[in-house]
């Protein structure tokens, strides 16, 4: 890594300090991790702010009120505690594998709003893209309430192929559904966010 110092020159921050840099913060992850398997209530908060701001964001995406996403928040965190004598670091890094749990969290929850089976299906699709130039002109706050107005079920699908970047083949194994469906609900969220951008740019002007 290249800095520059109080002068001006270049100086190299050693791969020696990032590394030891790196082997605290396993240390102290990997504490954190034994007290979370003692019961250890400091441990699990820590682990809990550690990861909120990523998690609660991925909530958020599944939900459509702050309320709903605290709930489904902490039943993930429950999952994470009680199952965590379950975590392998050999098999994946912690984020991924707590990320893991809450999706599945966020799924559970949205299923229970809206089932999935009885939608129409498409197998051969014309899709609706959402202009680049319309979706530039708000920010992301925005396009988070835009995405929360959504069918609970589009927006699910849509989540889960933008922002997880699974394909349809693994969406509908997730959700026990097929890939026609799961086509569809992505198009009728690409639709209505469509409809959504174009109308908040016809108030705007």
């Amino acid at each position: 890594m290249v800095l520059k110092n109080g002068n001006g020159k270049e100086k190299i921050e050693t791969s020696a300090s990032i590394q030891h840099y790196l082997k605290i913060f396993r240390a102290h992850i990997d504490s954190i991790l034994e007290g979370c398997k003692k019961n250890d209530r400091l441990a699990q908060e820590q682990l809990y702010k550690y990861y909120y701001d990523s998690m609660m964001n991925m909530c958020l995406r599944y939900t459509s009120c702050e309320a709903d996403a605290k709930h489904v928040l902490n039943a993930g965190f429950f999952r994470v505690f009680k199952s965590i004598h379950q975590y392998n670091a050999g098999k994946g890094s912690l984020y991924t594998w707590i990320h893991t749990i809450i999706l599945r969290c966020c799924l559970d929850f949205v299923k229970e709003k809206q089932p999935l089976t009885y939608f129409n299906e498409l197998k051969e699709v014309t899709e609706v893209y959402i202009d680049a130039d319309a979706d530039q002109k708000i920010n992301a706050d925005e396009i988070l309430q835009k995405i929360r107005l959504l069918p609970p079920a589009s927006q699910m699908v849509f989540n889960l192929f933008v922002a997880e970047g699974f394909s349809h083949k693994e969406i509908a194994e997730k959700l026990n559904i097929s890939e026609g469906t799961s086509k569809w609900h992505l198009n009728e969220a690409r639709k209505l966010l469509k409809q959504f951008l174009v109308k908040n740019e016809t108030s705007n002007q």
